[in-house]
Order: C-alpha cells, then structure tokens, then sequence
C-alpha cells in the first residue's frame, strides 16, 4: 500500500470516528422542483454576520444545482430521523415525496419534524479539493427543540443519555 493509500484510509478511519451531526441541505431546481441531499459535513463559520458552511463533492449529481443556487436550508435531522438521512443518501428519484415537508417563506423546502433549520443566502463559493465549500448567510432560523442525529463509525443514532448527566 503507498503512503498516500495508507493516509487516505487513515484519514476515512480518523474522521470516520469523530462523531458529527446529520443534516439535508435542501434547494430548488430552476424549475421549481425541490432536491435535497445528506450532509454531515456541516459547521458554524460566524456569528456576526450569522454563516454556516457545508461542503458538497463535485461529483455528485446535484453538484451544478446546488453550486449555482443563490438560496438553501440546512435542515439539522432529529434523533429519530435516520429514515430521512438514508433517504437523501440514496438514489430514489423523487425524496420529497418520502418526507414530510413544505416549502418556506424563503422560497426553499423545508423538512418537517427536524431538530433544526437554518434558512440561508449564498455568502460565497471556495472550491476545496474535490469538494466545493458553500458558505451561508442565515437569514431565517428554526428550533424543533429535539435532539439530534449524530453519525459516528458508520452508524446513526442519538446523543447517549449518559452524554448528558452532569456530575
């Protein structure tokens, strides 16, 4: 095995352990129609202006859609979502039709039932790799007040209980 193969797989093992959050990013196409895909690459940039980041690899099929948009929500799955994670991780034709949800204010679709939902402008684009780094300006926010997804080895699930006693 090279070294850039050994760092690679050191690398998913790494990253792979470190327990992260799941969301759907969710847009329209220029015809109107929802899209939405799972993210787990997700985090918080500043507070003063509100941004958030996400970052999409540029092979995946919505790459052009999503890297061209001017708006999307980042919708931060509850605890008792895997259904909805593995459902925008998967090839089926049309999600949206699988889930419940509605398109906001905004203009963008929503997913109902979420933990969170946080309602972007396009800040701005840095290509990264093989991925593209889009960066939000939040202009709407949601609380469903619930625990989230977390995405750890593999697996999906909520925050242990013993996460949260305080000794």
């Amino acid at each position: 095995m090279s070294d850039t193969s050994k760092n690679v797989e050191l690398f998913k093992e790494v990253m792979g352990n470190y327990p992260t959050g799941v969301t759907v990013v969710t847009t329209n196409t220029e015809d109107g129609v929802p899209l939405g895909l799972t993210v787990n690459s997700f985090a918080s940039v500043s507070i003063d202006p509100l941004l958030i980041l996400w970052s999409i690899d540029k092979r995946v099929s919505s790459f052009d859609v999503f890297t061209t948009t001017n708006k999307f929500a980042v919708n931060v799955l509850a605890s008792d979502q895997a259904d909805v994670c593995t459902l925008f991780a998967s090839r089926v034709d049309d999600r949206f039709a699988n889930t419940e949800w509605e398109q906001s204010k905004f203009g963008v679709p929503v997913l109902k039932n979420v933990a969170g939902v946080f309602e972007c402008e396009v800040f701005n684009r840095v290509e990264a790799g093989d991925h593209m780094i889009l960066i939000g300006k939040v202009v709407e926010i949601d609380s469903g007040k619930k625990e989230p997804l977390l995405y750890h080895k593999r697996t999906f699930g909520p925050i242990p209980s013993e996460f949260y006693s305080v000794k």
